[in-house]
């Protein structure tokens, strides 16, 4: 079993940046597939980014080139840098794991507004 927890949501205006952190409750080096989510009010979750466990990453086409998916084994997080955020990226979002199950994190808020 897997417990992820995000942090490092929050109220930024269109064009700053932020780094979105999920730490996990075990070490990640033995999780297959980690990944982003997110998911904006009235509209379905969606997959923002995932990293494998050899480090390979994919990016849904609204988010390359703008934000940049990572992980740490030795700190058993996983990361999101945000860049150049626009209003449609208002969402919550949530940390995704795969280990033997799929296992998600409670999610936490950005919102991009002026």
């Amino acid at each position: 079993q897997v417990q992820l927890v995000e942090s490092g949501g929050g109220l930024v205006q269109p064009g700053g940046s932020l780094r979105l952190s999920c730490a996990a409750s075990r070490n990640i080096f033995s999780i297959d597939g980690m990944a982003w989510y997110r998911q904006a009010p009235g509209k379905e979750r969606e997959l923002v980014a995932r990293i494998s466990r050899g480090g390979s990453t994919n990016y849904a086409d609204s988010v390359k080139g703008r934000f940049t998916i990572s992980r740490d084994n030795a700190k058993n997080t996983m990361s999101l840098q945000m860049n150049s955020l626009k209003p449609d990226d208002t969402a919550v979002y949530y940390c995704y794991a795969v280990y033997y199950g799929s296992y998600w994190g409670q999610g936490t808020q950005v919102t991009v507004s002026s």
